[in-house]
């Protein structure tokens, strides 16, 4: 499916879209319902956990999922968004369609049916939501050896880093001292999948490069 754009523009804040993300989980035929149980918005995408329910009493049957003790079954859904000219669009996938975006909260995850087929789409993006969210939220201090050595802006690499911050204006930016030149780079939270804790001890946030960004917006 393609994209849906409003040109009513009825759509322009967060509460808008949480209740156009949960209308759209929402129909009834005469034999089941479908509803939303839980959404999340991360960056521009939007997750959704969507119960279906019978209502004539008969048993559920479905090819992706195993049914609930309850009867029902709860399936995974995700909505691309984006402004264009100040109308709100959308791009919907079920999870068993192999969405790109692989973001998905736990809180979502945890709400899904179990699967049929361990090698379906749906199977594998549950993997990466997981493998996502279980990149680790490093501290101040952290030290932290990379999985794979990461090429800088400049050519050269790191693989041991520890995290450390800058202060630009009245926020603290998250940034990475690498242990070999002592530089401070800002990494991807992607580029810290695989990584590994060495060790912890308070560092303190760097003054040097909160002038030199100072300097950039002066």
């Amino acid at each position: 499916m393609g994209w849906l754009f409003y040109t009513d523009r009825r759509v322009q804040t967060y509460a808008d879209e949480k209740a156009e993300i949960t209308r759209l989980c929402t129909f009834e035929t005469d034999s089941r319902r479908t509803k939303l149980v839980k959404a999340s918005k991360v960056g521009s995408t939007w997750y959704a956990a969507a119960k279906v329910e019978s209502l004539d009493g008969t048993s559920l049957e479905d090819r992706t999922y195993m049914i609930n003790d309850d009867g029902s079954f709860t399936f995974g859904a995700v909505f691309l968004t984006r402004m264009d000219d100040g109308c709100w669009g959308y791009k919907d996938m079920e999870e068993s369609a192999g969405p790109c975006e692989s973001r998905a909260p736990m809180s979502i995850l945890n709400l899904l049916s179990n699967l049929k087929d361990p090698d379906s789409y749906a199977h594998a993006w549950r993997q990466r939501c997981r493998d996502w969210a279980a990149i680790p939220d490093y501290c101040e201090g952290d030290r932290i050896k990379l999985v794979a050595p990461v090429t800088l802006s400049d050519g050269s690499t790191c693989q041991i880093v520890t995290a450390t911050h800058y202060k630009r204006g009245r926020q603290k930016r998250r940034c990475y001292r690498v242990e070999e030149t002592g530089s401070l780079v800002r990494l991807s939270k992607a580029s810290l999948a695989g990584s590994e804790l060495i060790s912890s001890e308070i560092a303190e946030g760097s003054a040097v490069l909160a002038e030199f960004f100072a300097g950039q917006s002066a």
